[in-house]
């Protein structure tokens, strides 16, 4: 029987955006589903059984949406097109309203539906729970939504602030004073910032108090009024502390709460506030709980199947997540 190739008719934008540099998404493309993906001019032309092309044809014209809509392609963005596909998922729109108009690289928009559902969350409630594995872009995409609020006037302040929790090590053993001692668990925190916001973009607003990332403990005492904060690695919060930061919302804020509830490093995973807080509060008015799985991981394809490992465990122990 003839296998007749299909073409799918591309923007020369969507085009560059599917073949990548030196051909690489492309041949992703072509691996993942084992078909022929060609570049005659116009479009791509995929050749392959009739389920093949179709799944590679779903894979193919989600990256070009996000090509048209003016969105940088990288190969995580392929991945998470080949995995939709291949699991029968929606693609995420990104013509839903859901970018953000920031980025060092140019808008960041969601790259799954989860993450689209994450940012609708952000906009509509005053707080708002991320569970879920690493890679899935809960904290990265917090940050965003609250640099957005800021460069947009708002809220005044963007605080970011998570818990100061040894995996396995002492904190009073590291070399330097207080600063110098936290500045490691922040790290992450600060490499989300730099990415969206640019390093003198971020150090302006640092030095001007608009921008702070401290540990949940120097945020006792206060009221925090007109400010995105972001509570970030809550699982290692202990419940007075998860019940500390929480009320310190002020006139005009908002917070985001991330966290894997599986990677708790308290002594006594017990104590953990994320999942007592989430409990008690599913369901107020004004706090959204998006959960993401293993399916929005866009990191390295191998953090995917690691994290989908550690689930499979868990399940075969009888353990809950």
């Amino acid at each position: 029987m003839s296998r007749a190739p299909e073409f799918v008719p591309l923007s020369d934008e969507a085009l560059r955006a599917v073949a990548g540099a030196n051909s690489r998404h492309a041949a992703l493309i072509e691996d993942a589903f084992g078909v022929l993906l060609e570049t005659p001019g116009g479009g791509v032309s995929l050749s392959g059984d009739a389920k093949s092309r179709g799944a590679a044809k779903k894979a193919v014209q989600a990256i070009a949406a996000r090509a048209d809509h003016g969105l940088e392609i990288g190969e995580a963005d392929v991945r998470v097109a080949i995995g939709q596909a291949r699991s029968g998922a929606p693609a995420a729109n990104p013509g839903a309203g859901n970018a953000l108009p920031i980025g060092r690289r140019g808008q960041v928009a969601p790259k799954t539906p989860t993450q689209a559902r994450y940012l609708e969350a952000l906009n509509r409630n005053e707080l708002v729970f991320g569970l879920g594995p690493a890679g899935t872009g809960k904290t990265f995409l917090a940050v965003a939504h609250g640099a957005g609020m800021l460069l947009r006037g708002a809220v005044d302040r963007l605080i970011v602030s998570r818990p100061a929790v040894e995996a396995g090590e002492r904190l009073g053993f590291l070399p330097g004073d207080m600063n110098e001692k936290v500045d490691p668990y922040m790290a992450p925190v600060w490499e989300a910032l730099t990415d969206i916001l640019g390093a003198e973009q971020l150090r302006r607003r640092r030095e001007k108090g608009e921008i702070e990332v401290a540990p949940i403990a120097f945020l006792r005492g206060r009221t925090l009024s007109h400010a995105f904060v972001i509570v970030d690695e809550a699982q290692n919060a202990s419940r007075a502390q998860m019940k500390m930061v929480l009320t310190r919302l002020g006139e005009g804020a908002r917070m985001a709460v991330t966290g894997d509830p599986t990677q708790i490093d308290l002594p006594n995973p017990r104590d953990s506030g994320l999942a007592h807080a989430v409990g008690l509060l599913e369901g107020v008015e004004g706090i959204g709980i998006i959960r993401f799985s293993s399916e929005d991981v866009v990191r390295h394809p191998l953090v995917e199947r690691i994290v989908r490992a550690y689930d499979a465990d868990a399940a075969r122990v009888g353990r809950t997540v």
